[in-house]
């Protein structure tokens, strides 16, 4: 079986045990309807600088039954997401929204598709170049590798098969995708460059990589879509090195893998084309006698992403020409993907299936695993929604303020009942866990980790309190984390269940302190029936660290501070609201991170 890994290499394409499915009516978890045709869109911030935004189909539109094509979309350098994604232009915005649409072109390929549910997730750095984000993390290609798997596997679909889609500077991360790993799941589809190929390496085995992958499926489909970029102009001076551009990288990839298949090049109304493996795969390069840039017009103006989504397919010839005009005009949404005040759904996570393992079962598979896999295991059970009903239904904390002037603020936000259990209501383990499998969890469930005041105010507001009970020996075993989660259960009331419980745990915090302790995990709490924690805030221990007293606390990543939507994150950098959440200021840093900087 595939499994999720929070700092390894994902698999992607699990399968999703059970029979139980989403109801075709219900909106999928963590996303909100939008749009005139009540499309699903979700925002994920993942703790790594980068986001994605998902779109689905109206949740009545939607075929439970149906597989899903997930489309990544990796933005191009200087777009954001919602950029790349594109809507109606209008007087006074910016032109970066009306170049690429992606979503109208991923309406108008959905369309196409009858047979399969076709998602979008538009992937973006925070730094908008995926060149530099990469070139700044030693974990690149596994952060992006964990960011495409995990994806996949959040979404409602026994069967989940991706393509993998690029322009520009995006074209970075499809190569981090491949640098992560010796092979290229099979569950990837399709891989297409859009003017995107300026990374291929020979040397990095890229082409291998490639060609290993193409053969292992006759469904897998490569797409290079060029242009001749060697003498464009801009200003007076060349665009392109004189060996850069995207060209000559394409002239490296044919040169590579014409050594691994044969390959027969043609004219093709105004592009030369490069074909292999019965056209499994195609490159097209304009020639581009006039000296144009058609960087941005290949993708936009000249349908570029319908085009790499359909060639070799039935659907190739239905739709139009990778040739202006845009044949997507009527897919535009007038209105942009995000208002300014929407506000998600948290936790997102899926229904629990039907025949989903106990708790106490899946622990027991963890006993002869190393750390790394276990969590894995946990993770992608928790990513499937095995999870006890309780543990789903948050509680409102308030806290309030007043500032310097005598003004009061308060902030109402809402938290796990519980810590972070694996299981159904009837056999369920609270699962401590290392920090970055913790906020990779918090991350994909729409949530984020407590600090340490929140630990109090949620201890104050606790309507379960229960007396902590130590343990000595074997504290970092699976098997002492099953023996502490006993030693709750046998002292809960039965009326416990969904009720904010303290007490029992301590919590995996985020404090001003990680920012001089890179490395280190923050624990605080574990409170004494008189309201003292036994445990001060504390970054001794490394990030690997984890025993049974740890706890992963859940709080919606979305709050309300006077009465507007607001993110936790926001409220804790705010010089004068963090203190409605923190006791030491405002935080630089409200995540957990892996990566780690190449020295310069």
């Amino acid at each position: 079986m595939n499994r999720i890994r929070y700092s390894l290499p994902l698999l992607a394409g699990l399968l999703l045990s059970g029979e139980a499915h989403a109801s075709r009516s219900a909106l999928w978890p963590g996303f909100v309807s939008y749009g005139s045709q009540n499309e699903q869109v979700r925002e994920i911030r993942f703790a790594e600088d980068t986001r994605a935004i998902v779109l689905a189909p109206a949740a009545d539109r939607i075929d439970p039954d149906l597989p899903i094509l997930l489309i990544l979309y990796a933005t191009p350098n200087g777009n954001t997401a919602e950029q790349t994604l594109g809507y109606q232009l209008k007087e006074g915005m910016d032109w970066h929204f009306d170049i690429q649409h992606a979503a109208a072109q991923w309406r108008q390929f959905a369309s196409l598709e009858t047979e399969r549910t076709i998602v979008l997730a538009c992937v973006q750095a925070n730094c908008l170049s995926w060149p530099s984000w990469k070139s700044q993390r030693t974990n690149g290609p596994q952060t992006i590798r964990q960011m495409v798997d995990s994806l996949a596997a959040s979404l409602p679909s026994d069967v989940v098969r991706i393509a993998l889609t690029a322009h520009s500077g995006g074209g970075s991360f499809l190569f981090g995708y491949l640098d992560a790993d010796e092979e290229i799941p099979g569950t990837i589809e399709r891989i297409a460059f859009l003017d995107a190929n300026y990374g291929f390496d020979a040397a990095q085995h890229h082409g291998d990589k490639l060609h290993h992958w193409l053969e292992s499926d006759p469904t897998h489909h490569l797409v290079v879509l060029a242009y001749d970029d060697r003498e464009i102009e801009l200003n007076g001076k060349k665009v392109v090195s004189p060996t850069g551009g995207t060209f000559r990288a394409t002239q490296r990839m044919l040169e590579d893998l014409k050594t691994k298949f044969a390959i027969d090049e043609s004219a093709r109304v105004e592009f030369k084309r490069s074909e292999g493996l019965d056209g499994q795969f195609t490159a097209l390069v304009h020639p581009n006698p006039d000296n144009l840039i058609l960087h941005t017009r290949l993708v936009g103006e000249m349908n570029g992403l319908l085009a790499a989504l359909t060639i070799g397919t039935a659907n190739a010839a239905t739709w139009g020409d990778l040739a202006s005009p845009r044949t997507y005009k009527t897919w535009i949404e007038e209105q942009p993907l995000l208002p300014a005040n929407w506000q998600g759904v948290a936790p997102a996570v899926q229904p629990r299936r039907v025949g989903a393992s106990s708790g106490t079962a899946i622990v027991q598979t963890l006993l002869d695993v190393d750390r790394a896999q276990g969590e894995s295991i946990l993770a992608e059970e928790i990513l499937q929604g095995n999870l006890p009903d309780w543990w789903r239904s948050f509680e409102k904390i308030s806290a309030e303020i007043q500032n310097d002037s005598g003004e009061s603020h308060q902030i109402v936000y809402r938290v796990s009942p519980d810590y972070l259990a694996v299981g159904g209501d009837e056999d369920s383990v609270r699962v401590p866990l290392t920090p970055h499998a913790a906020q990779f969890l918090a991350d994909m469930l729409g949530c984020v980790l407590p600090t340490r005041k929140m630990v109090d105010d949620i201890n104050t507001a606790a309507r379960v309190k229960l007396k902590p009970l130590p343990l000595t020996e074997d504290r970092e075993s699976w098997a002492t984390f099953c023996q502490h989660n006993q030693l709750i259960q046998d002292q809960l009331p039965n009326d416990a269940p969904g009720k904010i419980t303290s007490g029992i745990k301590k919590d995996v915090v985020v404090t001003k302190e990680l920012v001089n302790r890179p490395g280190h995990v923050a624990i605080y709490g574990w409170h004494r029936l008189d309201g003292n924690p036994i445990q001060p805030l504390t970054t001794v221990h490394v990030d690997w660290y984890v025993d049974y007293s740890h706890g992963i606390r859940l709080i919606d990543q979305w709050a309300e501070v006077d009465g507007e939507p607001m993110r936790i994150e926001d409220v804790l950098r705010d010089e004068m609201l963090c203190k409605l959440l923190s006791d030491e200021g405002p935080l630089s840093q409200t995540k957990y991170q892996s990566f780690k900087k190449e020295k310069e």
